[in-house]
């Protein structure tokens, strides 16, 4: 894997009649999942693989964000839903010989305390750290290079507010 994209959900409705797990986007939601896949695949951000929480709105997004990226290989895992950074870790690293780029699509706060723990290993700077600190709002996508070894450097971040400007 030479790059790796982690990012939230985007905008989802309040509740679902089958509880959390079952709660779709919402359409400021899925307007905002498909401009950051448009973002990411004008980029040159499109990845060849993605593992997906299978939580509603969760695989609504990557719906939404595949839209702009041709054909990728994509993973629906039980797992992913509400898991903690080490869980994420774990997933990313059980794929990473199989992408060369990885898409995750999950949940805070597991998303933004794997985000901030790379930021950290990779030593990155105090402004990126203090800019990761903010959150890691719905929608959002943080963009890692991974070199040879594994360890993963800070690219980017980007959010639907962004888009926006």
């Amino acid at each position: 894997m030479q790059r790796l994209i982690l990012m939230r959900h985007a905008k989802a409705e309040k509740t679902a009649p089958g509880g959390d797990i079952d709660r779709p986007l919402s359409k400021h939601g899925r307007d905002d999942a498909l401009a950051m896949g448009r973002a990411l695949a004008e980029r040159g951000l499109r990845p060849d693989m993605a593992l997906v929480s299978s939580a509603r709105r969760t695989h609504q997004t990557w719906d939404a964000v595949s839209e702009s990226m041709g054909d990728v290989e994509a993973h629906l895992l039980p797992a992913l839903y509400n898991a903690s950074a080490d869980t994420l870790r774990r997933a990313i690293e059980a794929a990473e010989d199989e992408a060369g780029c990885l898409l995750l699509v999950a949940h805070n706060p597991g998303v933004h305390q794997l985000a901030v723990e790379y930021l950290i290993e990779s030593a990155a700077s105090p402004s990126v750290l203090d800019k990761m600190s903010g959150g890691f709002p719905t929608g959002a996508a943080a963009v890692f290079t991974v070199d040879v070894a594994g360890r993963c450097a800070y690219e980017g971040f980007l959010t639907p507010h962004d888009l926006e400007k």
